[in-house]
């Protein structure tokens, strides 16, 4: 901190003061973001953010820093012209590629994405994180640049169509045309010409020119199928199908006995009744739960988590492909696991009566249900029994069965829980999510929304209270000397989207009060409230959850605004996501009291940025899995009508979401029987001739033209325009005799004459 600073009065700076101070740490740290409430907790400052807001950009203005997204700030980078294309002017980031064979590069350390010619591109592919050489060529002013080198392979797999000609084959991946591997004939597994294949990458073609070589390593036949459909979902958001003969052979040799001498390092809870809630179809159990009276009358409360990181051991095989993977994808007919099935189905899953490692988290509660102790540590458990949700649910509403009183008490507790959630400014966005029932062959037959009751919010709450003890135990044993941790991490919205959903309200009858985060988060709630009993505001909800900042996995605590926690990590599901299994490791090295364990805090947030990427990706390809059944299902419905409501307003068009199956289709202005104006906020629109009005969220019916489940497209035309039509025609049917007989009177004739004088003029 400068000597000025300390000065001040009150840690309140100047204008001028705050300039400088903020100027000075941005050049410090050129690759970090800092929105205002980052930069007053990291200056120490008494300024409030909107005075950090005005000295941004003022900066801004001048300049000498860069304004993001999200209200994020960083120190303005200069790029040099072409005619120092040569210099030390390096960046690295991620290659964004274009199916014309050109990419884009995406670099913290710049403010534009650079553009790359295919020719420059020295073999780097999508996703491909990459050094480059950067300019702004002469007379332009989007930068250029070159790849130097491929820092690190986004992928080695690729999906694609195979031809096989005389003396080799060619694959061409289905995310690039202008990508081409070279495939030996001995290396084909005896694929037939046209088969979608996978393809493993050999050679990258280190030469400028050179074709990559690989050799396939699965055939999965002609395209078409649902299976080889969501197999290239998988293996074209970068995610290996198999693991590699060398983490399978590891897999192997864990050694699966539980022996005494790992008892005695761990609390033996084997007689406290613990059970697992988990959906009907679930083979990976990662959480239990346990329940004890104890003799002070409190009541003791146990989550109780897979012990995977004592299997899963740092530098070996299987855990750099766990983390590599960073998370399990769970599409809608499969799931592809973050460990192979031997640990995620066997050795970690807490199934009902079989004594298992699990890590703990356990809270004391007294008479009033205050939490008044946690312990944390290595355990070992015995499930008693394994619950569905539904089980848990009939038992709860019926007010009788298994374990009832327990089951009934740890409901109350986590209601209380949720309240106080709340009450802090927790966000309560309940979206809703689509779920299928599938025939043998993966083919939808029945689309649902998926329901969400006490049950499912029981297991959420208690996990929640472990992920938050569990951060809150690292931040404070840290506050002396900082403990680099994985915290998850949640930004405050962007005003500017805010105040735009804001308008959106107003436009739809629902006022929001937006003027500062906890009435932001308390509107939000509002509106959750009142989409309820008003199914056109649930339009909004996804809408506003735009508005938010993602979620993000970092070493930088800046709290998680959602869940209105001040410390908030991911502890409860190591079986499908890396950060658990990092958290793990860092909570295991800092429960002895006497020491602490500080890992190398750069290094971990390098592996925080990886496994929120990766996470990202999971979440695209889950989202594409469900549009592809979405649009699948709809294929069987070519030509029925179903009610719907407007969802977004184009130039050509408006989506409309349908209110059964939540599939989304368009309806282009040409089967409209009249043009549209539309406002220029895009939330309403109005036939020119009827003056028609229609605007988001206004229901509709709608008929399924067409379905296009390469595109994941559905066409759709207004039911009640399809009546109109049919009228129309039935006019003209009706008025067909006397237009023929039109031209024997003077009127036809005129009409006719002025045709043909329109004509030559």
């Amino acid at each position: 901190m400068s000597k000025r600073k300390k000065e001040s009065q009150n840690n309140k700076l100047t204008t001028k003061q705050l300039q400088q101070e903020i100027l000075q740490m941005l050049q410090k740290e050129p690759r970090k973001r800092y929105n205002p409430r980052q930069i007053a907790k990291k200056l120490q400052i008494d300024n409030n953010k909107d005075s950090i807001l005005h000295a941004l950009e003022q900066l801004v203005d001048a300049g000498q820093v860069s304004a993001l997204g999200d209200f994020k700030f960083k120190i303005k980078t200069q790029l040099p012209d072409e005619a120092a294309r040569n210099g030390s002017n390096m960046y690295e980031g991620y290659v964004d590629m274009t199916r014309s064979g050109s990419a884009y590069i995406e670099s913290e350390n710049l403010d534009d994405d650079v553009f790359i010619q295919a020719k420059n591109l020295n073999t780097a592919l999508h996703g491909d994180r990459v050094l480059i050489r950067a300019w702004v060529p002469r007379g332009r002013r989007r930068a250029e640049g070159e790849v130097v080198k491929v820092v690190e392979r986004a992928t080695e797999y690729f999906l694609g169509t195979i031809r096989i000609f005389e003396k080799y084959a060619v694959m061409t991946p289905d995310q690039s045309l202008a990508l081409e591997i070279l495939i030996a004939l001995e290396d084909t597994k005896d694929a037939s010409d046209g088969d979608k294949v996978v393809v493993r990458i050999k050679t990258w073609g280190e030469k400028r020119g050179e074709m990559l070589q690989g050799r396939v390593t699965t055939v999965l036949g002609k395209a078409g199928t649902s299976d080889i459909e969501m197999k290239a979902i998988l293996i074209n958001h970068g995610f290996n199908l198999d693991f590699t003969e060398e983490v399978m052979a590891e897999v192997e040799q864990l050694d699966d006995h539980i022996t005494e001498a790992e008892i005695a390092r761990r609390l033996d809870l084997r007689e406290v009744l613990t059970f697992t809630i988990d959906p009907f179809n679930a083979k990976d159990f990662d959480d239990a739960l346990s329940f004890r009276r104890l003799d002070n009358g409190h009541l003791e409360v146990g989550v109780h988590i897979a012990d995977v990181s004592h299997y899963v051991k740092p530098g070996t095989k299987l855990d750099l492909e766990a983390y590599k993977r960073s998370t399990s994808v769970y599409l809608v007919d499969r799931v592809l696991p973050m460990l192979p099935e031997r640990l995620s189905n066997e050795l970690c899953s807490l199934r009902p009566h079989e004594d298992k490692f699990t890590f703990s988290a356990i809270f004391t509660f007294d008479e009033n249900d205050k939490i008044v102790g946690r312990w944390f540590g290595k355990t070992i458990t015995h499930s008693n029994r394994r619950f569905v949700y539904d089980e848990v649910q009939e038992i709860l509403d019926k007010g009788a069965g298994e374990f009832h009183d327990e089951l009934k008490k740890l409901n109350e507790l986590a209601h209380k829980l949720r309240k106080a959630r709340f009450r802090k400014g927790a966000i309560n966005f309940e979206t809703e999510e689509v779920q299928f029932k599938l025939d043998e062959q993966g083919v939808p037959i029945e689309v649902f929304v998926k329901e969400r009751k006490d049950a499912h919010l029981l297991i959420e709450d208690f996990m929640l209270l472990a992920n938050r003890e569990v951060a809150t135990f690292i931040a404070e044993k840290g506050k002396e000397q900082e403990i680099p941790f994985v915290y998850r991490v949640h930004d405050e919205p962007n005003p500017d989207k805010v105040e735009a959903l804001a308008a959106f309200a107003r436009e739809m009858g629902f006022v929001m009060k937006v003027d500062s985060p906890k009435a932001i988060s308390q509107s939000y709630n509002a509106l959750a409230k009142a989409a309820e009993k008003n199914p056109a505001l649930q339009l909004l909800e996804p809408i506003a959850i735009r508005t938010m900042a993602k979620a993000e996995y970092s070493t930088n605590n800046i709290g998680h605004y959602g869940l209105a926690f001040e410390y908030y990590a991911h502890f409860t599901s190591p079986i499908r996501r890396y950060s658990d299994v990092l958290a793990h490791r860092i909570l295991e090295l800092n429960l002895q009291s006497d020491k602490v364990y500080r890992a190398e805090k750069e290094p971990l947030e390098e592996r925080c940025k990886h496994v929120s990427m990766q996470e990202r990706k999971a979440m695209d390809a889950e989202r594409e899995s469900v549009k592809y059944k979405q649009v699948e299902y709809m294929s069987k419905h070519v030509g029925e009508d179903f009610p719907g409501y407007i969802a977004g307003i184009l130039d050509r068009g408006f989506f409309v979401a349908l209110e059964e199956t939540l599939a989304e289709g368009f309806v282009g202005f040409e089967t409209m029987s009249e043009p549209f104006e539309i406002a220029e906020n895009r939330l309403r629109m109005k036939g020119v001739y009827s003056k028609r009005e229609l605007k988001m969220g206004d229901p509709v019916t709608v008929r399924i033209l067409r379905t296009d489940i390469d595109k994941r497209q559905i066409d759709m035309m207004l039911t009640d325009e399809i009546d109109k039509a049919k009228t129309e025609r039935s006019a003209t049917s009706a008025e067909r005799p006397r237009r023929r007989k039109a031209p024997e009177n003077s009127k036809g004739k005129t009409g006719a004459a002025t045709r043909r004088h329109k004509k030559k003029a």
